[in-house]
């Protein structure tokens, strides 16, 4: 009779995880996956934000170089890069093509007045306006 007890005991304890147990845990790890990904993601998005206000002000600089060289401000940005030809003591170049671009790979837009300039970055979405990572960055 020991023995008959001893055997079903053992059986019991060999009998796994039933189907739902296994589902739960799955759906824990799928959430704590979710939530890491979110974390990591999101990260990237703030990161890019942050460099692109860096690279604005970057750029900022460089045209205020190309104002302090020639004594007007760049009618457009590549002239940052290649000379425009028709302007007196350019020294550049004064950045390069790819810093043209926001981290999004979108060209970023340059407007002058003649005597002051904006450069703006329209963020991750591409758009004029938007919040947060979609909002504009601009030199302003």
């Amino acid at each position: 009779m020991n023995a008959r007890r001893t055997y079903r005991t053992a059986a019991r304890a060999q009998r796994g995880f039933s189907l739902i147990e296994i589902l739960i845990v799955v759906a824990l790890i799928a959430l704590i996956a979710g939530m890491v990904a979110n974390q990591v993601f999101g990260g990237q998005d703030r990161a890019k934000v942050k460099m692109a206000q860096a690279q604005v002000t970057a750029l900022a600089g460089k045209v205020s170089n190309f104002e302090g060289d020639t004594g007007a401000l760049p009618q457009r940005l590549e002239d940052l890069i290649t000379s425009p030809g028709n302007v007196k003591g350019w020294l550049g170049p004064y950045s390069k093509e790819g810093e043209l671009k926001d981290p999004w790979n979108t060209p970023y837009e340059y407007r002058t007045s003649g005597r002051s300039f904006t450069i703006t970055s329209l963020g991750a979405d591409k758009q004029s306006g938007g919040t947060g990572v979609d909002a504009d960055i601009s030199s302003e």
